[in-house]
């Protein structure tokens, strides 16, 4: 398995971003994002399940349409969807604005042909 689909599984099944932190380092392929950075995603998923369920649920449910909708770029998908975890608790973006900006992209992706 390449390193973006294992990337995708960790992502789309809701595994440890830690533990994916550790089996990558076994490969040598280059990943979009640092360990600080997956390890900062990981904490804030967590959090966000606590915390804000529902909004845990919603920003996954996104994650599902998009795929539902296979518009766009698949590889993006994951990757995006961890942009948008890393934006939360950051600055003074509360997680319901940053779940309102994501849900927003399921009207904007196109396809690629």
């Amino acid at each position: 398995m390449s390193l973006i689909e294992l990337f995708t599984d960790y992502v789309l099944n809701r595994k440890s971003l830690k533990e994916y932190v550790e089996l990558r380092k076994t490969i040598h392929e280059r990943g979009e994002f640092n360990d600080a950075k997956l390890i900062q995603a990981e904490e804030n998923l967590q959090r966000l399940k606590q915390e804000e369920p529902a909004i845990y649920e919603g920003m996954y449910d996104t994650l599902a349409k998009i795929y539902t909708k296979n518009a766009g770029l698949s590889i993006e998908y994951p990757l995006d969807f961890i942009r948008q975890i890393l934006k939360m608790y950051k600055n003074s973006l509360t997680p319901a604005q940053v779940y309102e900006e994501y849900k927003r992209v399921l009207e904007h992706y196109h396809h690629d042909v």
